[in-house]
């Protein structure tokens, strides 16, 4: 069976005439058997029926069905044997677990952030983004894979949509770096781990179906997931610049020519005026002279983007400077509560707890004590007293925008022009969407309907928008978004004749019986999703088998949150590591015919370990995701 995208980065097998013929005989032998056995099933204990249902679930989708209609007709099955035949119970049970998932308030941000996704990559945005970077990048080791990896962890936050971002990336970056001579292991193992990012990093879809399961706050989910996103980018762009530069045959430094930047017409007709500083050039009457013929909206514009870091560092420091001296912000600002973050293995205690901060006992008045308006206005003169990190950072900010303009050029210029036309946008929209939702100034459903319309700006301001671009984006989001949503149905269904069966009741036996610490509980679930994205899509993994550890949290006292921050490093693993590794095959179908798959999968393992090693910090600093959604909320 060959594998195929539906566009949300999940995997489908087989087509129908040819894969689903041999799965279709083995479903109706399977069936005819159990008809056979039927009455002695009904004789079964009840637990060792949810095991069997389980076991024929997981042997029915490798066959090759779908997913969803697989839990569904499972679900009805043996929820009929565990009402003993009683259609009216049986319906009326699939009909209400249906219904609630459908009247699921959080499962409208799917269809927002997908269309937003698509909305971003059908514009074509990537090609710009890509080049930028590789321009701004240049004289970095590995410029090309390192820019691509910033690329994929931009666009990937934009899209969330794996098979996309690896599939687009093969088809930008993948013959660019081949031709300057990077090695064909790290070309492909850079993108199809950089493509993968999207399932971690906010507003990752992957993060909103644990949250819907697990019945955990998709906000805190985000802020949780934020640093430990950062972090794994982090490591994946300092491994390829230490490969870069250790062995340099890996990835060869860009020639000269291709770190030439072309200036445009008026940085042109500034460098004829013999300036060489554009900030000089902008306050010399020679160089307005020379400039005089030129596009003065052009010279104008340009003057903005030499100048747009010194007006952005002004207005960052006065604006800091007023809020800090403003006496209504200090009187009105919320007291916060004490936060605390405990991590503590041996005693059981893993994830963030929330205490409230002891208050401070109120003094009562003495004699000779004034309580007036005097003391009010010392209080808050005391209180508006500027702080020394204040002046610290402001002559810190000072001396960097100094340095800066001390050694801009004209090429220093033109590439920040670059960036800020297609890294800035979309930047822009990502900060509005994750901030909207970080700072609660929105929901993730409000935030997602903003990131819709933001996609929408972005296509009109690129010129990119057209009534074919529109058709096929919401025909990709309809289509992904049933399929996420009868995934749901059908893992509902299945899960309550699971639990009426008391299928999860041997399974949590027998993980008690080990008599596990809270970490070795950990790495036991991990080991498990691990070795099951070898054969199962994320979405299988999270909607099936998540919730059969999710009850076993609170007896080893393990945050769910944590938990599934955990899960999302995890399950990328499930894109890059064989047999399935669709990002592989992904990357394998645009990819050169001289590329051979051992040669993808060989560049994926150094990324597979560096996934590795961010599970073990976030074992070892569990604060990495745990800090931020308990300081801010």
């Amino acid at each position: 069976m060959s594998p195929r995208n539906d566009g949300t980065g999940t995997k489908k097998t087989g087509s129908f005439p040819r894969g689903y013929l041999g799965g279709a005989l083995a479903l109706i032998a399977l069936l005819v058997a159990g008809y056979v056995i039927l009455p002695d099933l009904a004789s079964w204990p009840r637990p060792q029926l949810g095991l069997l249902m389980l076991g024929m679930m997981v042997g029915i989708i490798l066959l090759g069905f779908p997913a969803a209609f697989t839990l569904m007709g499972m679900g009805v099955i043996f929820m009929l044997i565990a009402y003993d035949g009683d259609v009216g119970k049986t319906l009326n049970l699939t009909v209400q677990r249906a219904y609630k998932i459908m009247t699921n308030d959080v499962l409208i941000a799917i269809p927002l952030f997908l269309f937003m996704g698509y909305l971003v990559e059908r514009a074509n945005l990537i090609e710009r983004l890509f080049q930028s970077l590789h321009v701004a990048m240049a004289r970095v080791p590995g410029a090309l894979a390192v820019a691509t990896m910033a690329t994929c962890a931009l666009f990937s936050t934009a899209t969330g949509i794996v098979g996309a971002v690896v599939t687009l990336m093969g088809l930008l970056a993948l013959p660019v770096m081949l031709r300057a001579g990077y090695s064909e292991k790290l070309a492909a193992g850079s993108i199809a781990s950089g493509g993968c990012l999207g399932i971690l990093i906010p507003p990752s879809i992957m993060l909103i179906v644990y949250g819907a399961t697990a019945s955990v706050s998709i906000v805190k989910l985000y802020a949780g997931a934020l640093f430990p996103g950062i972090l794994l980018t982090t490591l994946y762009v300092l491994y390829i610049t230490f490969l870069a530069k250790f062995r340099p045959d890996t990835a060869p430094p860009l020639s000269e020519e291709d770190r030439k930047v072309e200036l445009t017409g008026s940085a042109r007709l500034f460098v004829r005026s013999g300036s060489r500083n554009p900030l000089a050039a902008l306050f010399s009457a020679k160089a307005w002279r020379a400039v005089r013929g030129g596009n003065l909206f052009a010279v104008g514009r340009y003057a903005f983007v030499v100048l747009l870091p010194l007006l952005l560092s002004i207005g960052l420091v006065v604006g800091a400077y007023g809020t800090i001296s403003d006496p209504a912000a200090v009187v009105s600002a919320p007291q916060p509560l004490g936060f605390k973050t405990t991590i503590d293995y041996n005693a059981g205690t893993v994830g963030g707890a929330k205490t409230p901060g002891a208050a401070t006992p109120s003094k009562a008045p003495t004699a000779g004590t004034s309580t007036g308006a005097a003391d009010v206005g010392e209080t808050l003169a005391d209180q508006m007293e500027i702080p020394a990190w204040f002046w610290i950072v402001s002559l810190v900010t000072l001396g960097a925008i100094s340095l800066y303009y001390i050694f801009l050029d004209f090429r220093r210029v033109e590439t920040f022009r670059l960036l800020l036309g297609s890294v800035f946008p979309l930047t822009l929209l990502i900060v509005a969407v994750l901030g909207s939702i970080v700072f609660g100034l929105a929901t993730p459903t409000e935030a997602a309907a903003l990131g819709a319309f933001g996609g929408f700006l972005l296509a009109v301001v690129h010129r990119r928008l057209s009534f074919s671009l529109m058709k096929e984006s919401v025909s990709l989001t309809v289509k992904s978004s049933a399929m996420v949503c009868w995934l749901f149905v059908g893992t509902s269904i299945f899960s309550a004749a699971f639990a009426l069966l008391g299928g999860n009741q041997p399974i949590e036996a027998w993980v008690l019986s080990m008599d596990l610490s809270p970490l070795q509980f950990l790495i036991f679930a991990q080991l498990i999703i691990f070795f099951l994205g070898w054969p199962l899509d994320w979405t299988e993994i999270v909607v099936i088998f998540v919730p059969i550890f999710l009850p076993l949290l609170p007896h080893y006292h393990i945050d769910p949150l944590f938990f599934g921050i955990l899960i999302a490093v995890n399950l990328q693993t499930a894109f890059l590591t064989p047999p399935m590794a669709m990002a592989a095959f992904y990357l394998k179908g645009v990819a050169p015919p001289h590329m051979k798959l051992t040669s993808i999968f060989l560049g994926i393992i150094p990324f597979v370990g560096i996934l590795l090693l961010t599970l073990i910090l976030l074992y070892i600093f569990p604060q990495i995701a745990m800090w931020l959604p308990y300081k801010v909320y």
